[in-house]
């Protein structure tokens, strides 16, 4: 007998159809004899329509207000599901964040798990019973209730695996798996059987929407195995596990891809030391996050030009809080360029392989791909590049590594 958690988004209980072709899938676990809590998230769209209410309500509400709003869609849905798994005689009950307990920090809206109470539950796996559990949501110290953010229900379902000591974590989505890319732009993607924490993390972080980087890291802390696979398709998933488990490893794994990115280079800056404090202290203040960046070498003139690259969604911001600081950082002009695209290669082969830099740069070069800013880590390499050569970008580097499907 093993001891799973599964996890279902939003897309696979989006309406009562589709929550009750999960209840089947539960049922078949159950009936193999397994213990199983089930994570739920709301029904697609309900969360994104339950925010528009907030904000239509008023653009500055109260943190704890929203979350006590936001956190409601999980509530439905776990209890539909708990519903639906009785209807087949599956004996099941749902719980909500505050009834477990999940215990958060009180950052409302971004909370952050601190401890989960494994007694209830435990109890109900032991009598024989699904645990329907509400994702995406916790209760602060003196009760009030929080919601995770985004990727908040993979989170949810992470930290229960670890906290159960689950066997498994099986997270279900839309996709069969993890892909080596996009296989709606790269035709020739092929679904990984297994792919490594570390791996999945860099994916994660670098613009692949599988799972969430934060539900990553959770599970590479407490060596949880997680497996993606679709609700809709009866195939296995992709195993994201140790390294260890991996019997031969792969040099390059995937080629990862985020359009969220927005490039600001900074003409004129003074070249002397702490320049570059004096511009990303006030942009950290200000909760702005730098990714790449790049400075060139100063010609003797005495200036340089700086370029980094923020989020699209904090372009404005950022572009604002430079202007205010501009004449006490002194530097000639701000650049901002939103039509860009970061493309990542990725894989844990790198550690032990040369040369997966230069094959980048010149399989870019060779389709006149011109390389904007570059930078690396020990298992992934990315350029910044304009966003009209992003799906050649992805094409090419995916024939070029060999990570064609034949």
């Amino acid at each position: 007998m093993a001891r799973l958690v599964q996890k279902f988004g939003g897309t696979s209980v989006g309406d009562v159809d589709r929550i009750k072709n999960v209840a089947r899938r539960v049922k078949r676990e159950v009936e193999a004899g397994n213990q199983v809590a089930v994570v739920v998230s709301a029904m697609s769209g309900v969360t994104n329509q339950l925010v528009d209410y907030v904000r239509e309500i008023s653009r500055l509400h109260d943190a704890r207000e929203y979350d006590t709003v936001v956190a409601s869609g999980e509530q439905v849905t776990s209890g539909l599901l708990a519903l639906a798994l009785q209807a087949i005689d599956v004996p099941a009950r749902s719980f909500l964040g505050w009834q477990i307990p999940l215990r958060t920090d009180g950052v409302h809206g971004r909370a952050r798990i601190e401890e989960i109470g494994t007694e209830a539950i435990e109890r109900r796996l032991n009598d024989g019973q699904v645990a329907v559990i509400a994702g995406f949501q916790g209760v602060t110290a003196d009760n009030r209730i929080t919601t995770l953010g985004r990727g908040g229900s993979d989170t949810s379902a992470v930290a229960l695996a670890a906290a159960l000591n689950a066997d498994r974590c099986d997270i279900y989505t839309d996709v069969e798996g993890v892909y080596t890319c996009d296989p709606r732009i790269v035709t020739r993607a092929r679904k990984l059987d297994r792919i490594t924490y570390e791996e999945m993390l860099e994916m994660a972080s670098q613009g692949a929407k599988v799972l969430q980087t934060r539900s990553v890291a959770m599970a590479m802390r407490h060596r949880v195995r997680v497996q993606v696979l679709s609700s809709f398709e009866d195939k296995p998933g992709t195993l994201v596990v140790d390294e260890d488990e991996i019997v031969e490893q792969q040099v390059v794994s995937g080629i990862a891809y985020s359009r969220d990115e927005a490039k600001i280079t900074l003409t004129g800056l003074a070249d002397r030391p702490g320049i570059a404090a004096s511009i990303f202290g006030p942009l950290a203040a200000s909760d702005i996050n730098v990714d790449m960046i790049v400075q060139n070498v100063s010609g003797g003139g005495g200036t340089t030009d700086l370029t980094f690259t923020v989020a699209k969604s904090d372009l404005d911001r950022t572009v604002a809080r430079l202007e205010e600081i501009r004449k006490d950082v002194g530097f000639s002009g701000i650049v901002p360029d939103p039509d860009v695209v970061k493309v990542s290669v990725i894989g844990v082969g790198m550690r032990s392989h040369a040369g997966i830099a230069s094959k980048m740069f010149e399989a870019l070069a060779s389709r006149g791909i011109n390389i904007q800013v570059i930078s690396t880590s020990e298992i992934k390499v990315s350029v910044l590049i304009a966003e009209e050569y992003a799906e050649l970008a992805l094409r090419t580097l995916h024939t070029a590594y060999g990570l064609d499907q034949v």
